[in-house]
């Protein structure tokens, strides 16, 4: 049994209006009238917030996004920069966005209207790390012999069909631009699980922002009931 279930993911930028435009192109979203730095979809899990941040990008982002294209070129058109092109022995091409995040792009024959293929993590234990978020938000864990990444399918809400954890050398280093939401109804059990607290909800913020065991980040928002039952929560 889970934990908890997977919320909404978010970017952090120095330039909403810029970034909000690019991904909503890249992703079949749209910002509302009343709320520009925020794309929504069809479904609440869709939702991507766009989160202005005064720090800059200073390293190769630890977590990024795949997307679905008809054709490189229109990612290009729409603002990115290509870093390495579709090969023989690579069949992505490696993109920056206006603020130098990377992201991958995958051209297919049929395009979905949402476009966000599946979230890549960087990974010191590929392995480990798909197994602790399946006990965290569910899911099963793939793996292809012979390869060194693993990935999470059948996420319960999870809107893209892939959650993939990739093995790199580099240990993390910077508080990662992209993270993901999830909802709990007990903060306890999954600090019990191993995730670490970072910042309790306070006047500022309503949500707990924790750690994986790699220290990637993300916040867990628990049910109105509870928070009202446990203010220290």
């Amino acid at each position: 049994m889970s934990l908890g279930r997977f919320k909404d993911l978010c970017i952090d930028v120095a330039s909403p209006s810029v970034m909000t435009s690019f991904w909503g192109r890249l992703l079949g979203l749209t910002a509302p009238a009343d709320n520009p730095e925020v794309l929504v979809g069809d479904r609440p899990e869709k939702t991507i917030w766009i989160n202005r941040v005064p720090e800059p990008r200073t390293v190769k982002q630890r977590v990024h996004l795949d997307v679905h294209t008809s054709a490189i070129e229109d990612l290009v058109r729409a603002g990115a920069t290509v870093l390495s092109p579709i090969s023989e022995r690579q069949h992505w091409a490696v993109l920056a966005d206006p603020e130098g995040g990377e992201f991958c792009g995958f051209v297919r024959e049929k395009v979905p209207e949402y476009r966000l293929m599946e979230l890549a993590v960087d990974s010191a234990d590929p392995e480990a790390q798909a197994r602790w978020w399946a006990g965290v938000v569910g899911g099963e864990v793939g793996h292809e012999p012979g390869k060194p990444w693993y990935w999470l399918e059948n996420v319960p809400g999870l809107p893209f069909r892939y959650w993939v954890f990739n093995p790199v050398p580099e240990p993390k280093t910077v508080k990662n631009r992209i993270h993901w939401d999830i909802t709990a109804p007990d903060l306890d059990a999954v600090l019990t699980a191993g995730a670490t607290l970072l910042r309790p909800k306070d006047d500022e913020i309503g949500w707990h922002v924790c750690a994986d065991p790699e220290g990637n980040e993300f916040c867990v928002f628990l049910p109105a009931a509870v928070e009202d039952s446990d203010g220290e929560a």
